[in-house]
């Protein structure tokens, strides 16, 4: 592992707002943050504070001065509700992103760490995809509108740094799963779906799970508490204009991930595929050696980690 380089921004003693706390990301880089010392971490509900509304952000920001935020807070869904409800994704995301960016330099906000999505590079970039990647080539329609949104994000914290010096920075996690995942078939992404496919088939009895696509389409999946970590670390250890890669450096296919799943619900039997639905992006593997090369490497295995959210999902469902 590479050296740790130099600190760059301490979070102990400052205030720190994570926005969209309640999601699964958000929830995790909480839980991150209770071991830097923090002075306070911030949250606010949808009902106390609408993110899509500008004054409201604004307001809430005067009134609370958080010092560093992680802009966690997004519309999120899978192929279905992403192809379902493009206005959804991308109008949402882009006023929320657009107030609290904005709200950030208004207020003097030290620090802000926005979250991006793989989703943002071409649909056919080489793999492993580069953070130069991106704009090089069409993005992949079934979620467009969320990848445009978050583009928008990140060339805003870009065009804020370069026009007032603003440390605002973007990291762009590859595809998480964790125990509070959405496990909802119509907006759940693939993994959380297949976990819930498998515990009803293992429930009934079922002879097999049914799958979208060929089951050949490669993704990368990286444990939730592994993003949180590296994304205090990024906040901690980076200041630059460039986007940075937050991945584990390896794929699956999605037949090997229902596999495994299938295998930890003791399913034996085979599996469907519905090679009238979409794919999606053929494969989508990030490059992580910019983050690498500053120090940080993930620690929970694919292994690990599904078994955890498997049991905690068959414990309460």
């Amino acid at each position: 592992m590479s050296e740790r380089p130099a600190l760059l921004y301490s979070l102990e003693g400052k205030r720190v707002w994570v926005a969209g706390h309640r999601g699964m990301v958000g929830g995790a880089i909480v839980e991150r943050l209770r071991s830097e010392n923090c002075a306070e971490i911030l949250t606010v509900g949808r009902k106390e504070c609408d993110l899509t509304q500008q004054s409201a952000v604004h307001e809430w920001m005067c009134a609370n001065k958080p010092d560093v935020i992680f802009l966690a807070a997004a519309k999120v869904g899978g192929i279905l509700a992403n192809d379902t409800h493009p206005v959804d994704f991308l109008y949402d995301n882009l006023m929320i992103e657009a107030n609290i960016i904005h709200a950030a330099h208004e207020t003097q906000v030290e620090k802000l760490v926005f979250l991006g999505s793989s989703c943002i590079y071409p649909r056919l970039a080489l793999q492993p995809i580069e953070e130069d990647s991106l704009l090089t080539g069409p993005l992949e329609p079934t979620n467009e509108w969320y990848a445009v949104a978050k583009i928008a994000g990140i060339k805003l914290c870009q065009a804020y740094r370069k026009q007032y010096g603003d440390d605002f920075i973007s990291a762009m996690p590859t595809n998480l799963y964790g125990v509070n995942d959405n496990y909802d078939l119509a907006a759940s992404h693939v993994l959380p779906a297949l976990i819930r496919k498998a515990h009803e088939a293992r429930e009934k009895g079922a002879a097999s799970i049914e799958i979208w696509g060929t089951g050949e389409a490669r993704r990368e999946f990286m444990h939730v508490r592994d993003c949180a970590d590296a994304l205090v670390f990024l906040a901690k250890y980076y200041s630059g204009p460039s986007p940075i890669n937050v991945g584990t450096g390896s794929d699956v296919t999605i037949r090997e991930l229902a596999e495994a799943i299938c295998r930890l619900a003791g399913l034996k039997g085979a599996l469907s595929f519905d090679k009238t639905k979409p794919d999606g992006t053929p494969r989508k593997l990030m490059s992580s050696a910019r983050l690498s090369a500053l120090g940080w490497r993930p620690s929970i295995s694919l292994q690990e980690g599904l078994r955890e959210v498997f049991e905690a999902y068959n414990a309460r469902a």
